[in-house]
């Protein structure tokens, strides 16, 4: 059974509980409670797997790092504070930190040149073009310092709320902000040369987009 499966199972579990909140869970869970853990997994497995597969692109890697993440949760559960941190904010924050773990293990060099490819139709070159822009994008990111980098990736890929980056980031809005303008500023320097086609078909991207050419 996948860990998507465990988790809507244990949504239909008859003893999970219903009513406690996160953090009474968590406190649950200190004390080796399984009913609370598997009632705090169905809470937060589809937000976990969902963030993991946009940043890894990858559902069976996405379903790992799912079930790394609750692994660690219910080892750490005991050294977890109350007021803090949010208990979603928490887990979160342990499932981007694996992402950006497994993306730094499968990273691959990128070349200039691309190999060659055959003849395709219009709507196939349209995607491949998104495809190798996402990648080129991808690749410039990782040369940004690792705060920047985050940043940009919570807010326009993962499409949080400054608000919501900021706590997953343990920082201010004000410095959260601060560190997307400056990720720009560097983003833009990196690709001063095609930003603009580059970020035009990006869809994806659309405000980072405005953000790099302004």
């Amino acid at each position: 059974m996948s860990m998507a499966e465990q988790g809507r199972a244990g949504l239909r579990t008859p003893d999970i509980v219903k009513d406690d909140t996160d953090e009474a869970l968590m406190m649950r869970i200190a004390k080796g409670d399984r009913i609370a853990a598997r009632t705090l997994m169905g809470r937060c497995l589809p937000r976990v797997v969902g963030m993991a597969n946009r940043m890894l692109n990858d559902a069976v890697e996405a379903e790992d790092i799912a079930q790394e993440t609750f692994i660690r949760v219910w080892n750490a559960s005991g050294r977890w504070e109350p007021g803090r941190a949010k208990v979603s904010t928490w887990i979160g924050r342990i499932a981007i930190n694996l992402c950006y773990d497994r993306m730094r293990k499968r990273r691959e060099v990128l070349t200039d040149t691309p190999p060659d490819r055959p003849d395709i139709s219009a709507d196939q070159e349209a995607e491949l073009s998104r495809s190798q822009t996402a990648q080129k994008i991808r690749a410039a990111l990782v040369n940004l310092p690792d705060r920047q980098k985050r940043a940009l990736e919570l807010v326009h890929f993962q499409e949080m709320s400054n608000i919501e980056a900021a706590e997953i980031m343990s920082v201010s809005v004000d410095a959260l902000e601060s560190l997307l303008s400056r990720g720009r500023r560097k983003l833009k320097a990196l690709l001063v040369k095609d930003a603009g086609e580059l970020m035009a078909s990006y869809g994806q991207a659309t405000s980072l987009n405005e953000g790099i050419t302004s």
